[in-house]
């Protein structure tokens, strides 16, 4: 693995973007996760992205640390 220099993480999602396909990264315990799939809701600080395989993801506004809407597949 190579790592990259001065690579930024931004997120570039808003509510508005509900309905579109969206990739996330999250900070948790020990590292972080992705989730990529439609982002379905984003209410009182909690974002709902369903993945391809039908789970609902439920992310915490302030643990996202990169999102951007992806095309669709």
């Amino acid at each position: 693995m190579t790592l990259r220099q001065g690579a930024r993480l931004i997120v570039a999602i808003t509510p508005a973007d509900a309905g579109k396909r969206v990739t996330t990264r999250r900070r948790v315990p020990g590292g972080f996760r992705d989730a990529v799939g439609v982002l379905e809701s984003w209410n009182e600080g909690v974002l709902a992205v369903r993945k391809r395989d039908g789970t609902l993801v439920e992310i915490a506004e302030e643990s996202l640390v990169a999102a951007r809407v992806v095309p669709a597949r």
